[in-house]
């Protein structure tokens, strides 16, 4: 495997992986912003907006067709949050024009596909289009509300509201329904204007693929011809606070098994600390072979379930163990 980054302009960045052991290739465009909660709502429902439509496919229904003759061309996107940066996500995954009957250019169709997806939105009198909003809305109200369905996962968010509250990295990253009366087509499209012009982007290729064939497409696509360069030093590696005292909450729910969840804060000096945290992960609880699962689970059936995960939170560590 290699891996080449080259700057495309200033705060946009082409990742390259090159590997020989997949049949198939996947672009992903990478939008981070910082976490704000003023924000957070409206770049959560503008990653779902714009997947329903842009300026060269209208319809879900038009991308599919195009999807399904890059002989089934796979699409997502989402949202994620690291530190107290929030990031918007959309890839494509396609084959490998090797393994094509005939000779087809397909890397470059599908990022260009991509390209229109995130920068070439469906815009109708200078607005998103009402409808596509407004469904967009009732789905991310639901994905809020129904958060608590799952209680071993909404124990776990309580648990990083409360150790980060009054902090970026405490928001949830979907945002909160209140927000949501107040958007409307016209002030999420000019939310999504400032994210284009200020995000910091990567682009990731990776596949059976050349460098500098990748770099071409990239540099010859319409849409990254028009973005100017931007200022990204709004991610920053911040030290935790010293905090000796535990914090104990505890809340009460109408459930036939509880859930405990302890979150842990590390001071992450350097590269080392990181890998030190990941081996200390896996031995607390990341895996079948862990302390954790073996003694809580297996021997003491103390616990249905029992595991952590390790988090990166800028420059600390967020461990959860949890049952």
């Amino acid at each position: 495997m290699d891996y080449k980054k080259s700057q495309i302009k200033e705060g946009i960045n082409l990742h390259v992986i090159q590997t020989q052991k997949f049949k198939t290739n996947i672009i992903s465009i990478f939008l981070t912003l910082p976490l704000t909660r003023e924000n957070i709502t409206k770049e959560a429902l503008i990653s779902a907006v714009l997947r329903r439509g842009n300026m060269q496919y209208n319809t879900a229904e038009e991308m599919s067709i195009a999807l399904e003759e890059m002989y089934g061309a796979g699409f997502d996107c989402g949202i994620e949050k690291t530190g107290d940066a929030h990031i918007l996500k959309f890839y494509i995954e396609t084959i490998n024009e090797e393994f094509l009957p005939q000779k087809e250019d397909i890397l470059k169709k599908a990022l260009n596909m991509l390209c229109d997806i995130v920068f070439n939105p469906l815009i109708v009198n200078g607005a998103f289009k009402d409808d596509y909003v407004e469904m967009e809305k009732n789905n991310l109200k639901q994905i809020i509300e129904r958060k608590i369905d799952n209680k071993g996962r909404f124990a776990l968010e309580r648990c990083i509201e409360e150790m980060y509250k009054n902090k970026p990295y405490g928001l949830y990253k979907y945002g909160y329904v209140e927000d949501l009366e107040g958007i409307n087509s016209q002030s999420l499209y000019k939310t999504y204007l400032e994210i284009v012009k200020n995000a910091k982007i990567d682009i990731f290729v990776s596949g059976k693929i050349e460098n500098e064939n990748v770099k071409n497409i990239v540099l010859q696509n319409e849409q990254i011809k028009v973005l100017e360069n931007r200022q990204t030093d709004f991610i920053k590696n911040e030290q935790i606070e010293d905090i000796k005292t535990p914090n104990e909450i505890t809340e009460e729910l109408d459930i036939t098994q509880g859930k405990l969840v302890m979150g842990l804060n590390m001071k992450q000096e350097n590269l080392e600390d990181q890998y030190i945290a990941i081996v200390y992960n896996t031995i607390l609880g990341g895996g079948a072979n862990s302390k954790l699962f073996q003694n809580v689970r297996e021997k003491a059936s103390l616990a249905y379930s029992a595991g952590s995960n390790y988090v990166r939170q800028k420059g600390n560590v967020f461990i959860r163990a949890r049952n």
